[in-house]
């Protein structure tokens, strides 16, 4: 039977199906060694040959979900071209190709989710769905009546107006505020846009949660494997 073969990749754990879509754009993905040229091709599992990146893929692994407590200073990607450590360095796991659900900016720490699932991926960031996503942010300013407002009808971040999102105050100390944002889409670097396009500035941010799961006491740096109790939690927000 056919399947789509960004689909399969996903399948495979290879990437999500936004992120399969890009490995084809770039051309690594080829197909009976002929490099793909187009999206939709819809190939047959166990009698097409599949590479990426010349390695070829099978759909053998069990798959894999994880939650880490993503610290400062790492990025959310598979590999980086300028060296930077990945959030992969922080999962020691023989023989399981991950990629992280979204991301988290190398600035910023908190909760990140991690799968060799494609389907998975998909089903918690696809719009469709409308999963929350609580941050809590130290900024310089205040806000007021007028930043929540602005949060509340979306806010031109540079060629793109966010959806309605969240601002609410939890402390102010001097021209400090703590504030919890919730959002329910992951453009890059959303917050920090969000945020300087009402000429504040983000001194720390940390996501607290996605849908209902939160990393609760896992400190900083560590991880573990989901259980079936923490994905109904993601999407029963």
């Amino acid at each position: 039977m056919g399947i789509r073969i960004h689909r399969y990749l996903a399948i495979c754990g290879i990437a999500s199906r936004r992120k399969a879509e890009d490995l084809i754009r770039e051309g690594r993905v080829r197909v009976n060694g002929n490099t793909l040229q187009t999206l939709g091709v819809i190939i047959t599992p166990g009698v097409d040959r599949v590479t990426v990146d010349e390695v070829e893929v099978f759909q053998s692994q069990p798959r894999i979900r994880i939650m880490l407590h993503k610290p400062e200073g790492y990025v959310s990607t598979v590999q980086d071209p300028q060296g930077r450590p990945t959030v992969l360095s922080l999962i020691q796991m023989e023989g399981v190709r991950l990629f992280p659900v979204g991301r988290l900016d190398m600035d910023t720490s908190g909760l990140l989710i991690l799968t060799n699932d494609g389907d998975f991926s998909q089903e918690i960031t696809h719009p469709s769905r409308n999963i929350s996503k609580v941050y809590i942010a130290r900024i310089r300013g205040i806000p007021d009546a007028s930043s929540i407002r602005a949060f509340r009808e979306g806010i031109d971040i540079g060629g793109y107006v966010t959806w309605p999102a969240e601002m609410k105050i939890l402390s102010r100390k001097g021209d400090i505020s703590t504030v919890q944002v919730t959002i329910h889409e992951g453009k890059n670097r959303q917050i920090r846009r969000m945020v300087e396009a009402l000429r504040f500035e983000v001194l720390e941010l940390k996501r607290i949660s996605i849908g209902n799961l939160s990393y609760g006491s896992l400190p900083p740096g560590k991880w573990r494997i989901l259980s079936e109790t923490d994905i109904r939690a993601i999407f029963s927000a």
